[in-house]
């Protein structure tokens, strides 16, 4: 048995594991002192999000089908960097290759934990500026359009619920509130 904070890990049983996430079934004792259960997911990735924004306070942001949820979804540009590596080289890769992007200044606006109570993963928005433009070399499971708006615009549609992606609704606040000039 294993102390983890207030509960206690019995036993750790490997579910499903793939080259992007594991599933553990845990039986533990809960904080009560009651037998329970709990299934953790790890993810073998940091979720990375970019917000692109030009001298004229647009952005870029990339509209997909995701799958699990069956929605087509507005973000801004994401994906995710192996663990262990460098979040800003992800970063970079991941705004050329979805939007052609390519920007000189970066700056970490938000680091945080993705959903806390069932997976260990954590996200990174980086603030991308000084940009030039390229060509997307999107991946084969990628089907992206890109948009170019006002970032005005894009923080109205987060508030309206037309943006609905956690990464880039969290992102998207934190850069309102660091840089209110955007907004109005």
């Amino acid at each position: 048995m294993k102390k983890n904070g207030s509960w206690t890990l019995i036993s750790d049983q490997e579910i499903y594991d793939n080259p992007w996430i594991r599933l553990n079934h845990h039986e533990v004792i809960d904080p009560s002192g009651q037998p329970g259960i709990y299934g953790k997911i790890h993810f073998k990735n940091t979720a990375i999000g970019i917000i692109p924004i030009d001298e004229d306070g647009y952005t870029w942001i990339v509209g997909q089908h995701r799958y699990p949820l069956s929605v087509y979804s507005w973000e801004i540009p994401e994906g995710g960097g192996p663990l262990g590596q460098d979040t800003l080289n992800s970063a970079k890769r991941e705004l050329q290759e979805e939007t052609g992007i390519i920007a000189k200044e970066w700056q970490v606006i938000l680091d945080c934990d993705m959903s806390n109570s069932v997976t260990d993963e954590c996200g990174i928005v980086y603030v991308a500026t000084k940009l030039t433009f390229d060509v997307q070399s999107l991946e084969s499971s990628e089907d992206i359009t890109v948009k170019k708006i006002p970032f005005r615009q894009l923080y109205k549609d987060a508030l309206d619920g037309r943006i609905r992606d956690a990464l880039s609704l969290m992102g998207i606040f934190k850069l309102a509130i660091l840089e209110p000039a955007l907004i109005q």
